[in-house]
């Protein structure tokens, strides 16, 4: 049976080898701290599942988990103190990129739709087959369509060494910089939030400013909050479970009787129209801008902002009609 575990752990494996790239990579001015920082996560994937065995108690190797939390505080140090570099990737030239194009055409895009494809076939087909973890089919068919498309875009490129995807990869990592960790702590941030129990004392204030039995105004509370809520942690999946206690669930859902899937699915996609308006959703808004070298980081942001508050207004109205 493959364990998502094992997921886990290659991509543990996967940043220790590019941080071994970094640090022979002398085109880096901040090469042994890049590494540090890279090397440092990586280490933290396998060693996770140690310090998760010994919480959970399920027995096989355990590890203590104080030096899991040295180690995150020594990546907040890294990164807060801006010890990140980038070196200069060796790379084709822009007029061997173009002819590899033109020569490719529309096949570029396989490796990429390949990914989403293994995934859903792992997720429907092999769920109950046992051949994968139970319930965690989904996770592992993503990580096996990483790995099939791999594959699959050495085939159509014609590319046969393993480094250079490894080296295209790396330059990659090294142009998003932390920012790339900013989804998965801010998702952390939610759980924080809501073990808390923030939604519980949201919940409370707007019960005292709420006039009684108002729906569109706890439609409006819940719509927006969950966009403010997105703005200040970059993740709508962040923002769902304190909204949804503090309104969502005990107002909307218990108090006015609203149709479950319908208040629950707006009620996210008004926490994505906020997704398009903050920095801190690194890995839609910064890291693009990054990877663009656009002049202006906040571009993309200033850009979307009619079309998030356009995407509020509606699902607050489409919410607030057909709901109930």
């Amino acid at each position: 049976m493959i364990k998502v575990e094992w997921l886990y752990w290659l991509v543990g494996l996967v940043f220790v080898v590019m941080a071994v790239q970094m640090a022979a990579d002398r085109s880096n001015p901040r090469r042994w701290t890049s590494a540090a920082f890279w090397g440092l996560l990586g280490l933290t994937f396998p060693y996770g599942t140690g310090v998760a065995n010994a919480t959970a108690h399920n027995g096989g190797w355990t590890l203590p988990a104080e030096p899991l939390g040295v180690a995150v505080l020594a990546l907040i140090v890294l990164a807060g103190l801006n010890l990140l570099g980038k070196g200069r990737p060796v790379t084709s030239t822009a007029e061997e990129r173009e002819a590899s194009a033109t020569r490719l055409g529309g096949r570029i895009f396989v490796p990429a739709l390949t990914i989403p494809l293994v995934a859903i076939v792992c997720a429907s087909l092999l769920d109950t087959s046992g051949l994968f973890e139970k319930g965690r089919a989904t996770l592992i068919g993503l990580g096996v369509g990483c790995l099939v498309a791999l594959a699959v875009g050495m085939l159509v490129t014609g590319e046969r060494k393993l480094s250079v995807p490894l080296h295209c990869g790396r330059s990659m990592l090294e142009a998003m910089g932390s920012a790339l960790l900013l989804p998965q702590l801010l998702a952390v941030l939610g759980s924080i939030f809501a073990l808390a129990g923030v939604g519980t004392q949201v919940g409370r204030i707007v019960h005292d400013v709420l006039p009684d039995n108002s729906k569109f105004l706890a439609v409006v509370a819940y719509c927006v909050g969950m966009f403010l809520f997105t703005v200040i942690m970059g993740n709508a999946f962040a923002a769902f479970p304190v909204m949804t206690a503090a309104i969502g669930w005990p107002v909307l859902i218990e108090q006015m009787h609203g149709h479950v899937p319908a208040v629950l699915a707006i009620g996210m996609l008004a926490g994505f129209s906020g997704t398009l308006c903050t920095p801190m959703a690194a890995n839609f808004n910064i890291v693009p801008a990054t990877l663009l070298e656009l002049k202006d980081q906040y571009g993309p942001i200033k850009a979307q902002i009619p079309t998030a508050l356009s995407l509020l207004a509606c699902t607050t109205a489409i919410m607030a009609l057909f709901a109930f």
